[in-house]
């Protein structure tokens, strides 16, 4: 071979390749050119909130008693970009429509078996008490997550720390009234506690669209309603890391959109007619939607982020392929809808909680600023359901909440007095888990819209922190399908509901669908390589080791944890880890107009049996891979894990 006396070598960082130690860096060298010259083969990325409300505001008329405490952990209010609070401009905002549940815990001795017509014990306790009690106040006890047999049939074998599910149970008709029947009930001595929380309205409407109305009537347009713009260049978020996750590499990669997985999205309403939502969403599969636009806006937000069509309009979601639908909590609760959910799923598969509630610090009292709303794995009964999830191999990604609050409070340790006596803190690392991602919410890039809201990744002032927290998103400036809060869509509206799209979804509920996205990516990408999916422990270890760290801003200090913002190109190296490889490339494909469009300028060169990539080469290596292969004689070696190239040298 004959060698040039002088190479341009292009080099590139190989630590997220999984090429590391003395093979720190790779060179692309092209072999003649002037000495001295180097350049970086960069990857680039084409040009291209809990929503600015929480994914939800509760409105209990009462809540559970318990003396507010003083923050120990929370810092100063903040000034500047990223202080607002999670409403519009920062302002307050109340989604309506939700109302309290009284929950019961039965006494495992008790083994209560409730029916239509009553309540019996299976091992023949006395329960003429509550039965008498039910009857006078016209009230019904339901089991909250199905039969007991069922249960007991169902339950996942050879996991610890699954709660009982078999002794929750949920009143129906208090009304009301919930506050002064809880104390009543919970009095009763087949029942161990019981206790109020934030819970859903009874079902009123049979759907997301009027009934006898078709998927492809809601989509029919009017005539003269203008034609949707491709808003992909707006969606930063898909972008390389750290702007983004890296959406983009990851559709090139087999089952990189998502394919083979199912996600669910547990809140609720939805717009399931939107014109972008067309190819992959199954549909509500249990509970009822509510009625009112600001729900079903943030919904439509949700969805977006995670599964917008792949097409000429408007936005693509991370992940495309994925299969998505919608579980509403109205008339069955959240437990219940993130029971139901997992029902519906196998291991691999991802639900997604994007609700919250008023807790402890301001005595459970509904806010419009959200300060000290929590994640819903505070509340027992909801605990239990995303354990069982999680145990069953379910990823749950849960928003950690809007609230402003460090959940390393030790305001938190403290069990509330109507809570069982099992209870503990969910958020203090030291005991059991969940299981769930908890995810906060972190600003964009400045800049990101025109707009800035202090330095990327910095956590956002109304997002929840602390060590329990896993993963952060971007919570503002979100791009995605539906409206503007209750109104129409602030980048796309008009009259027409079902082509709505905004700029401004945000907080711990755009953040959400963010790491959804990027572990539906990941769970298709190892479905495709013939490997076991993530389980939900391992999701949750690879968020916290890879992605683009959290950074400081004034007064919020990356110590208030929030997380790595995910990045999938550096997880799939600790998920997937190939060796690296070389070989003499036979021919080459530039390929100047990529497609999808999304994807960047590839430099394509065939070796070792298959297509290997370089992305946004430099004209440099353009030319020099050029002029070889122009010769007929090229002699061009490369370096690939998997099939990106990390490396080549052009001789001739």
């Amino acid at each position: 071979m004959h060698r040039f006396p002088h190479s341009t070598c292009f080099q590139t960082k190989l630590a997220k390749s999984g090429w590391t130690g003395r093979h720190g860096r790779a060179r692309l060298c092209v072999e003649g050119a002037v000495p001295g010259r180097t350049t970086k083969a960069g990857r680039g990325a084409p040009e291209g909130g809990k929503s600015s409300a929480p994914s939800a505001t509760w409105h209990p008329q009462h809540g559970p008693k318990g003396a507010a405490h003083a923050m120990t952990d929370q810092g100063q209010p903040a000034q500047g970009p990223g202080a607002s609070g999670p409403g519009p401009d920062g302002a307050g905002f109340t989604y309506r429509g939700a109302e309290h549940e009284l929950i019961v815990v039965a006494r495992p001795e008790a083994r209560l078996r409730a029916r239509a017509d009553g309540v019996r014990s299976a091992v023949g306790a006395d329960v003429s008490a509550l039965n008498m009690f039910l009857s006078d106040e016209q009230l019904a006890l339901e089991p909250l997550f199905g039969s007991e047999e069922r249960l007991q049939q169902s339950m996942t074998t050879g996991v610890e720390n699954v709660p009982d599910l078999g002794l929750f149970y949920r009143v129906r008709g208090v009304r009301s009234r919930a506050q002064e029947l809880r104390a009543r009930i919970a009095a009763l001595p087949e029942v161990d506690t019981a206790y109020v929380k934030p819970g859903a309205v009874p079902a009123s409407t049979g759907s997301g669209r009027p009934t006898g109305e078709s998927a492809d009537d809601s989509r029919r347009l009017k005539e003269g309603t203008p034609v949707t713009p491709d808003f992909g260049s707006r969606q930063g978020y898909l972008r390389p890391a750290p702007e983004g996750i890296d959406a983009h590499w990851a559709w090139q990669r087999p089952g990189g959109s998502g394919q083979d997985v199912t996600v669910i999205d547990v809140e609720g309403a939805w717009q399931l007619g939107h014109e972008d939502l067309a190819a992959k969403l199954a549909g509500v599969v249990v509970g009822t939607p509510l009625t009112d636009l600001a729900w079903r806006n943030h919904g439509t937000a949700v969805i977006g982020v995670i599964g917008g069509d792949r097409n000429e309009r408007g936005v693509t979601g991370i992940v495309p392929d994925a299969v998505t639908a919608a579980a509403s909590f109205q008339g069955i609760g959240t437990a219940a809808a993130i029971h139901a959910a997992a029902d519906r799923l196998g291991p691999g598969d991802v639900v997604l909680v994007e609700l919250h509630r008023p807790g402890p610090r301001f005595d459970y009292e509904q806010r419009d600023d959200q300060r000290g709303y929590l994640a819903l794995e505070w509340w027992p009964d909801d605990f239990a359901a995303i354990r069982y999830a999680t145990a069953k191999g379910v990823i749950v990604v849960e928003a950690a909440g809007n609230g402003g609050e460090s959940l390393d409070d030790a305001a938190y340790e403290r069990r509330p007095d109507e809570f069982p006596t099992w209870w503990r803190n969910p958020f203090n690392p030291s005991h059991r888990s969940s299981g769930a991602v908890l995810v906060g919410a972190g600003a964009p890039p400045p800049g990101t819209h025109g707009r800035d809201h202090g330095p990327d990744r910095s956590r956002l002032a109304f997002s929840n922190y602390g060590a329990r927290v896993d993963a952060q998103g971007w919570g503002r400036e979100v791009t995605t399908t539906g409206g503007f809060w209750d109104r129409p869509g602030d980048l796309q509206g008009g009259a027409e509901e079902i082509v709505w799209y905004t700029d401004t979804f945000s907080g711990t509920s755009s953040a959400s669908p963010m790491v959804v996205g990027a572990l539906a990516a990941l769970q298709g990408m190892l479905k495709a390589a013939d490997q076991e999916p993530m389980s939900p422990e391992r999701a949750r270890v690879l968020l916290r080791a890879t992605g683009s760290p959290q950074q400081d801003a004034p007064g919020r200090p990356a110590s208030q944890r929030i997380g790595n913002r995910p990045d999938i190109k550096a997880a799939v190296t600790h998920l997937l880890p190939e060796a690296v490889g070389s070989a003499q490339a036979e021919r080459y494909w530039d390929e100047l107009l990529p497609y999808p469009r999304e994807l960047p300028p590839r430099l394509r060169l065939f070796a070792a049996g298959a297509w290997r990539n370089l992305n946004n080469p430099s004209p440099e290596i353009r030319q020099a891979v050029h002029t070889a292969f122009a010769g007929g004689r090229p002699d061009i070696r490369v370096w690939f894990s998997d099939d990106e190239i990390i490396g080549l040298v052009v001789t001739g």
